[in-house]
Parts: C-alpha cells; sequence; structure tokens
C-alpha cells in the first residue's frame, strides 16, 4: 500500500510496543466478568473495538448482553479500571453501544464451551 494513500495508517507506537499493549488489553479485559454470567467480557465478545492513538490513549468500544443489564453504570467503569493497568497507557475511554446488538454469536468458542452452548 502506498504510504501517501489517505487509507495508509501508521502509528507512532513501536510495533512490539503496540503488539504488547493490545495483548495485555486482552489480559486485562479478561479478568472483567459480567456479573450475571460466569465468562470473562473478552470472550463474551463485549469489547467491539480499542483504538490506541498515537499518544497512548485508548478508546473502547464495548457493549453488554442486554441494554437493562443491571451493572450498565458499572461495567464501563470497570473495563477502564483494567485497561489502565496496561504499563504505557496513558488514558482509557469507554464507549458504551448497543450497535450492533450482543448476541450469543458473538461468543468465542471458549466461552460457549465454558457455558456448554454447543
Amino acid at each position: 500500500m502506498d504510504d501517501s494513500s489517505p487509507h495508509a495508517t501508521t502509528s507512532a507506537i513501536p510495533a512490539d510496543e503496540l503488539n504488547r499493549m493490545t495483548d495485555e488489553l486482552i489480559e486485562q479485559f479478561k479478568t472483567v466478568f459480567d456479573p450475571e454470567i460466569p465468562v470473562d467480557i473478552y470472550e463474551l465478545g463485549l469489547i467491539y473495538k480499542v483504538d490506541i492513538s498515537d499518544t497512548r490513549d485508548a478508546v473502547i468500544d464495548m457493549t453488554l448482553t442486554a441494554p437493562g443489564c443491571p451493572v450498565a453504570g458499572e461495567m464501563p467503569d470497570w473495563v477502564r479500571d483494567a485497561a489502565m493497568r496496561v504499563e504505557g497507557l496513558k488514558s482509557a475511554t469507554v464507549n458504551l453501544t448497543f450497535d450492533p446488538p450482543w448476541d450469543q454469536s458473538m461468543m468465542s468458542d471458549e466461552a460457549k464451551l465454558q457455558l456448554n452452548m454447543f
């Protein structure tokens, strides 16, 4: 791809550091659990998107299993706190979205196994 292309994306963060931060974010997301389902939010497919800017600020788009989730007000804070445990991350903003709505097809095979859904 031509680097002058408007669609070319490069990061000021070295690739190895960005990969490490990504891996650590996933590890941290796996420490956050939906209190009603004994599976972490990453395996449930609740994390839709994570962008890390050149200034090491993360923007995380996530959803809940249902809009009426009893921890809807708390879970974004849990996710932000987990993300901030990643070395080198300056800030984390969590955006809650219901588009697209979550459904069971978004779960990993691991989550489906844990919930006996095969």
